[in-house]
This record gives C-alpha cells, structure tokens and sequence, in this order.
C-alpha cells in the first residue's frame, strides 16, 4: 500500500502508552477499592439517604386520585402523564443533568452548569407540552425541518438526510442498517448539544447558524465511524483477510493524518469497500478541514487510541484462560472515554482539564452499564467484554474481578472521589443505576433476571438485598434520553414496516391496475380504430409509477370504503387522462421528447398525426369510464364527469402557459401556478374523485385539495432535481430536456438548494395538512415522502 511509506505526523504508541498508563492507574485505584469492599458500606449509607426521594408509601387516597402510570412505549402520553403528575419538571432536570455529566463532563455544583440545566429543562418542558406536540412524531422530517428553519440550516438538515438515505442503502447484509441511522443521529446530535453549549446565548443568528452546519457535518463525518468501522469490523461481512487489510488502512490513516488509496482489494466486498473508502475519506478531510493543527494531532491522537484499544479488544479470544484483569478492564477505560474525548477535540472545544478528567474516569461506568445489559448478545456472538470473561470462565479463575462488583466500585469511585460527594450528582448516578436494573429485569423477566443476579451478586447478598429492593420499590428513576431512544428505535422499525406495506401494497396495485388498463377493440375489426387502440395501449403498458390510480383506489376502498369492481371504471379514466397529457407534453411542437417511460415517444415510435389522435382518443376514453360508474347516483356521476372535464381544461391552461413562456424567466410564483395546473391537479383529481362519489363534505374536500396542491409541487420539485441530476436508466427519459428546450424549472429559478428547500417547504406543508385531517392510516403520508425520496 503506497501510503504505508508516508510520514507519520504523530506517535502514536507513544500517545498509546501514556493513555495506557493513566488507565492502569485509575484500574489499579478502583481494584484496589474492590478488594477491600470499600464500596458496599459507601453505597449502602448512599442508599439510605437516596430511597427518602424514591420509595414512598401510597396514602389510601392516592389509590383513588392517581392516575394510573402508562407504559413509556406510549411516549406521548407518558410524557403527559408525568406533566400531570407534576413530575415532568424533575425528570427533565434529571435526564439533562445526566446528559451535561456525561456527554459534556460538566460537575453538576457548579453554578453556570445548574442554570444552563434550567435554562434546557424550561426550553424542552415547553417544547414537549404545547397542544401540538401530543400529535407530533418528534423525529419527523416536518417538525425536524421547521426547528433547521428556525434556525437557518434548512440546506444542512436536507444533506444530511440524504446522507443517511443513502449510508441506510449501503449497510450489507449482515449489519443492522436501523441501528446504524440511530447510532449516526445520536453522534450528530451529541455534537450539535456540545457546540450548543459552546456557543452560549450571546451568539449572533449568522453565525450560530454557520457554526450549527459545520457540526452537524463533522457530527456524520465522526459518526460514520460508527457503522463503518466500529460495526462493520465487528460483523462477519469481511473475511478475516479483509478485515485484516481493513485494519491497516485505518491505523496508516489515524497516524499520517491521510488517507491512503484502496488499492488492490483482494476479497469478495470491493464495491463495498470502494463506497466505504470514499465516504470516510470526504469525511476525514472535512474534519480535517475544520481543524487547528494542534486540534488536528489531538484529534488523531484521541482517535488512534481509541482505535486501538477497541482493535486490542476485538482480537481476544473468549476461549483464551490467560487473560489477566488488567487486559481485560484497561482497553474498557481507554475505548469509553476516548470516545467521548473525541467530540471534544472535533468541535475544537477549549481544553478543560476538570471536563477532561471527569470524563475519563466516568467512561468505564457508562461502558459497564451498556456490556451487562448486552452481556447475552455478546456472549453468543463470542465477543470478550468483563462479563462474558467473567461468565465464561470465573469457576476455574478465582482471580477474575466480577465486573458487576466493579460497576458498583466504579459508582462509589464517581460519587466520593471524581465528584467530591455532590449530593445531586450522587441522587443522579444511582437514579441511572436502579433505572439500568430495571429494565434489564423487564427485558429478561423475573427468572432470568435473578439468576443473573444470583451469579453476579451471591457475595455480597445484604448489599444485594439493599439494591433488589430498590429496583422493587423505587420509583422517579426513568429518563428523557432512554425513553427517547426507544421511541426512536420503535419509530424506525414501525415506518421500516409501514414502508414495507405501502411498496408491497402498491406492488400489487400495480400489477392489477397494468392488468385491465389495455383498452380492447370489442371484436371490431375496423380499419379506423385499429392503429389508434394499438397507439393507445403502446403508451398505457409502456410502464409508469401508476400513482394517480393507486392513490384513488386507496382512498376510494380504504378510506371512504367504496367498493373496488365498482370504481374500476375511474382508476382506468384516471390513467387513460395521465397518459394522455403525457403524449401531448412529449409532442415536437411541445417539449419534443424522445424516451418516455424507457420507450421512444409515441410520436417517435408512430407519427405526430398518430400521437395526437391518441391523446384525444384517450380523453374520450376516460369520460366513457367515468359515464360506466354505473353503482354510483346518477348525480354524483354527473358531479364527478363534471369536475373532471374542468381538471383537464386547466391542465390544457397548464400546459399552454409552459408554451408561452419558453425561454422566459418565470418568478417563483408563476412557477408554482403553472406546475399546480400540470402536475397537482392531476394528484388532485385522485383525491377528489373518490371523495366526490362518496359524498364527502366540502371541508374535507378543500383540505385535500391543499394537500394535493402541496404534494403535487414536491412531486414537480423532484422531477426537475432529478432532469438535473437523475439516472437515465431508473428516469426511462432523457435527462437536461428541460435545459435543452429552455423551460423555466425550479431548478433554473431558484438553483438546486434553494429548489431542494421549496420542495421540502410544500412537503412539510402538506405533512401539516395530514395532521389537520387526522388520517388514522399512514398511506398519505407514504405517498408523499415517495414523492420526495424518490430516484425516477
């Protein structure tokens, strides 16, 4: 590999052994503190003076006036639940303070730390009760959308998203692509609440918002990592030569501060590798960009221990009797707090020796937690962590320090020594600890649970007995930051499954709308129709997204529970109308395409006389579907014919506008308008006429029209975003026809990030409008981010 010759810019075993050194002194402390069961007596007055907060005797009027406490899984009304109650302001206080202690290595008795805890607890109270927040999904792209507005970094939350889209796409097979988009945005907005805090309230708007782009950015670029390195080295996806090679490229990288070519990738996962090795390398520069020089070492530094102490571990063998104590706890300490250090070196945060130090102790804490409650998983995949050592091995090895009694050494360790006794930070710390108990207890069940406990906790059973009852009666120990993560990850999975349905749904629809669009002769054997049907029918099963069909049959048989033999007639009018104006949009006199749909245009493949014809064949042909709804009252037909003929005169206006205005500059304005009447009255058409023969009532009508209004902008949006940028090949046209014919598009009004933010801002609006119409299914909402998210 060429790079392996290049100048190392730091010394990295150097920079190891000093790390090295420090944490074999804080393990050689807490050992010590272990053996001498210093910790139990600690805790245990810790204890006393803790469960005052947590454990209290209900009075018999509480069994009547409280209400009963709902499960965190149903995050909105827990959230309402503890606002009720009155507890929501002490658990927001816990949870963030937590949150400062860890992430940000602030003492929680200094002054500045407790206001700027209120000052977050107050903000987010606020956020989290207004009335519009019992309806809001918390990581929805809308409400995400309108906090980067608020702030002035719309552009860096839309890259950022399709970046993670495009990182979800490429996880392999074998890797959890769910918990890699999790693990990224909790990196990026760990990043984001450190440079908040960096930033102060004093900041101007300009360059808060400069300075919140840049960490976002740096925030994917670190958190790659996760996935990338961390995840993937930790998986079977690479062989064991690849992971080798792997390995090697990254220690090269960490130590001359470059990243060396690929080269010859011996293996079966190249193109993998090829996409990996060109994101990590923009990344690595970019933090690289954004860095001091003195920053920079410090940050390769932080990194390549990091590196290393997670490479020390990941070779070990579970099988291995020999390992000591000290191999196994030391690179614990080193990964778990260089992790966290990291950040801080990225956002070029000041040096702070107390946030330094706070931090490297309270790692190996976080860490324990984290590998007891994964101590299964871990076993079975045959990773070495304290406990699966422990649980493997412990009756032959006397000697094996029991990690669980650790963790409490380690606690005692943080209260009394690291934080000099802070009454709050110790309430803080065994809150975490009892709360981590519990849901391990959830999560395994009863049984499970006190075997576990059984074996790890038999030596100290009166210290055991202490802690089991704490996890029985305690109560006010949950937090912000777990009930967050869960209702994300349950948010995750329950929109993987959701998308699933809607593709798998539309799928289906597809196939059967494909099925009976062919329009048949009906026996005649009429020189006149013949070469117009086949024209016709060139164009129907040419292929096509079927959307305006698919939606209308959902809402028709879904929603307004229409029967679906009943509203054949008007899926296939829908269609015939679609491809119709498509025919004609395609013409020479008008936009004069070539591919449509991957075929030569119908004029191309016929004739203009011939195409022409069809277009108008096909109007008719929609009205003699419509005039067949035979199931429905006659004046709810004549209602819906009658919308109908008025949508296709203004898409005719539509279309004579883009006419006339070739090679004129358009504003914004007539923009929007001209591509309301070409493309979002088409969307409308599919909402209303289902809702027409079902006798909706005019409010809900005008709502869907907004909604159509908006989707069908987004829908034009991403069309002439991807006329710029598409594939060819997934577009079944030609790309640049827009540039070619001279059009006016959003893209040449207002540049591809100021169209990629309109398409957003008529996205989130039309996301609102659902919410106004409290859809109980979700299939709208499907429609409209395939609008957004689409590739052709």
């Amino acid at each position: 590999m060429k790079s392996m010759n290049e100048k190392t810019i730091i010394n990295a075993d150097r920079s190891y052994r000093l790390a090295e050194q420090k944490a074999v002194e804080y393990f050689n402390s807490l050992a010590d503190q272990h053996a001498g069961e210093t910790y139990v007596p600690t805790l245990t007055k810790d204890f006393e003076s803790w469960k005052s907060n947590h454990i209290h005797r209900r009075s018999l009027l509480s069994f009547f006036t409280n209400k009963k406490k709902p499960s965190q899984k149903d995050y909105h009304r827990y959230i309402g639940w503890l606002d009720m109650t009155g507890k929501l302001e002490p658990y927001l206080d816990r949870s963030i303070s937590y949150i400062f202690m860890r992430d940000m290595g602030k003492a929680l008795d200094s002054p500045e730390t407790k206001q700027r805890i209120q000052s977050v607890v107050n903000g987010l109270k606020k956020d989290l009760t207004t009335k519009q927040a019992d309806n809001d999904d918390v990581f929805s792209m809308a409400k995400l959308y309108r906090k980067a507005q608020r702030n002035g970094i719309e552009s860096t939350l839309i890259w950022v998203t399709e970046k993670l889209k495009t990182i979800t796409a490429n996880i392999p097979e074998g890797m959890d692509a769910e918990e890699a988009q999790r693990k990224l945005i909790k990196i990026i907005a760990g990043l984001v609440m450190q440079e908040i805090e960096e930033l102060g309230d004093e900041v101007a708007p300009e360059e808060k918002s400069t300075r919140l782009d840049t960490t976002i950015r740096l925030g994917y670029a670190y958190g790659l990592t996760y996935p990338f390195i961390d995840d993937l080295l930790d998986s079977n996806v690479l062989s064991e030569q690849e992971r080798n090679q792997y390995s090697e490229l990254i220690r090269v990288t960490l130590v001359t501060g470059a990243v060396p070519e690929l080269g010859e990738w011996t293996g079966k996962n190249r193109n993998l590798m090829l996409f990996i090795h060109s994101e990590l390398k923009a990344a690595f520069e970019f933090i690289k960009e954004n860095q001091p020089e003195e920053e920079w070492r410090a940050f390769l530094e932080q990194a390549y221990v990091f590196f290393k102490s997670q490479e020390v571990d990941r070779v070990k063998n579970l099988a291995n009797e020999n390992y000591t104590n000290e191999e196994l706890y030391v690179p614990v300490i080193l990964k778990s707090s260089a992790s966290r250090l990291i950040v801080r070196s990225i956002i070029s945060a000041p040096e702070d020796e107390g946030i330094d130090n706070r931090t490297f102790y309270y790692g190996i804490y976080n860490q324990l937690a984290d590998d007891f409650a994964d101590m299964v998983d871990d076993r079975e995949g045959g990773r070495v962590t304290p406990y699966t050592y422990y649980l493997e091995h412990h009756k032959k090895r006397p000697d094996l320090i029991n990690p669980f009694e650790l963790y409490w050494t380690v606690i005692a360790n943080l209260i009394h020594q690291v934080y000099d006794s802070d009454p709050k930070t110790s309430d803080i710390i065994l809150d975490r600890a009892i709360n981590g108990l519990k849901r391990f207890k959830e999560k395994k069940g009863d049984k499970g649970y006190n075997e576990v406990m059984e074996l790890f906790f038999s030596a100290n059973p009166a210290f055991n007995q202490t802690i089991q009852q704490m996890v029985r009666k305690a109560t006010d120990v949950d937090f912000f930051d777990k009930l967050l993560r869960d209702h994300m990850v349950s948010n995750l999975q329950k929109e993987r499954k959701e998308r699933e349905e809607f593709t798998e749904m539309t799928r289906m629809m597809r196939k059967e709308i494909n099925d009976f669009l062919p329009i048949s002769n009906g026996g005649s054997v009429s020189i006149m129709n013949e070469p117009i049907i086949e024209a016709a029918n060139y164009s129907l099963i040419s292929g096509g997204k079927r959307l305006r069909p698919i939606v209308t049959w959902f809402m028709g048989t879904e929603k307004y529970r229409l029967d679906k033999a009943a509203i054949l007639p008007l899926l296939k009018s829908l269609e015939y109308m679609h491809t119709a104006s498509l025919i004609y949009d395609d013409l020479p006199a008008q936009d004069n395409a070539d591919l449509r749909r991957g075929n030569p245009t119908l004029h191309e493949a016929y004739n203009t006389a011939v195409a022409e014809l069809t277009g108008l064949f096909l109007t008719q042909k929609a009205v003699e579907e419509q005039a067949s709804l035979e199931t429905f009252d006659a004046k709810l037909v004549l209602q819906l014919i009658h919308y109908s003929a008025s949508v296709t005169a203004e898409m005719c206006r539509g279309q004579a506008m883009d006419l006339k205005t070739k090679e004129e500059p358009l504003t914004l304005e007539q923009l929007n308008q001209m591509c309301f009447y070409k493309t979002g009255l088409g969307f409308e058409a599919a909402l209303i006429m289902p809702a027409i023969l079902a006798g909706t009532d005019e409010l809900e009508k005008q709502a869907l029209k907004k909604f159509a209004r908006h989707a069908g902008i987004a829908f034009q949006i991403k069309d002439d975003l991807l006329d710029v940028d598409g594939d060819q090949e997934l577009l079944g046209k030609s790309p640049n026809r827009d540039s070619k014919n001279n059009n006016s598009t959003f893209v040449s009004v207002l540049g591809q990030e100021g169209a990629k933010k309109e398409m957003w801002e008529h996205y989130c609006l039309g996301m609102e409008i659902l919410q106004e119409l409290k859809q109980e299914n979700p299939f709208l909402k499907h429609v409209l981010n395939y609008l957004v998210h689409r590739d052709y």
